[in-house]
């Protein structure tokens, strides 16, 4: 009786698992978190110090097969700090709506489990504001673009209707900074909640 019990339990856990993973679904959810914005220069003209900021926003996922779509929007925020070689030193703040589309796989059942993805991202500028200081007799603005393109990698835990993101995204636009270019790239962790799933 026992072995017929485990072999039922086994049998019912393996369905659960293939329908969690092979079945068509659709979640909808919000996020939020925070990040850490860089500048990358091909130059040694300027130096950047990394900045707190953060987003917010909602995300949606498609998924079958043990692979998913989730398409996502949020308003986020990223600070620079650049001292040029020069003395000159731009602090600056761009606020932004993002619009990552995320293609990953996804490993687990039972609600537990591991998400990796990689996808292009969208960026459009809604703010910008930049506080400069003279330093030396040499100040130079950051020209960032009202349209920028972005690659995101990262790795998500889900539990039950929780998820924890870490990911990273190179900047593939390139920003003048006086005779330099540059692009923004940035570490966000962010904290999902579910609110529902068909």
């Amino acid at each position: 009786m026992k072995k017929l019990i485990l072999t039922l339990a086994i049998f019912a856990a393996a369905i659960k698992f293939a329908s969690a993973q092979v079945l068509p679904s659709f979640q909808f959810g919000v996020k939020g978190g925070v990040n850490l914005s860089s500048l990358s220069s091909s130059s040694s003209t300027f130096n950047s110090s990394n900045q707190a900021g953060y987003l917010a926003g909602f995300w949606a996922r498609f998924g079958a097969l043990g692979l998913n779509f989730q398409p996502e929007i949020y308003l986020t925020s990223k600070n620079v700090n650049v001292t040029s070689t020069g003395g000159g030193e731009t602090k600056a703040k761009f606020t932004s709506i993002d619009v990552p589309l995320l293609v990953g796989a996804k490993i687990g059942a039972f609600g537990f489990g591991a998400r990796f993805y990689t996808g292009p991202l969208v960026s459009f500028a809604i703010d910008k504001s930049q506080s400069l200081s003279q330093a030396a007799g040499n100040a130079i603005a950051l020209n960032y673009h009202d349209q920028n393109f972005a690659w995101q990698f990262g790795a998500g835990l889900d539990i039950q209707r929780i998820s924890v993101d870490l990911r990273y995204e190179a900047g593939i636009t390139k920003q003048d900074y006086g005779a330099s270019q540059t692009r923004v790239s940035l570490f966000n962790l962010s904290l999902a909640y579910r609110l529902f799933k068909l």
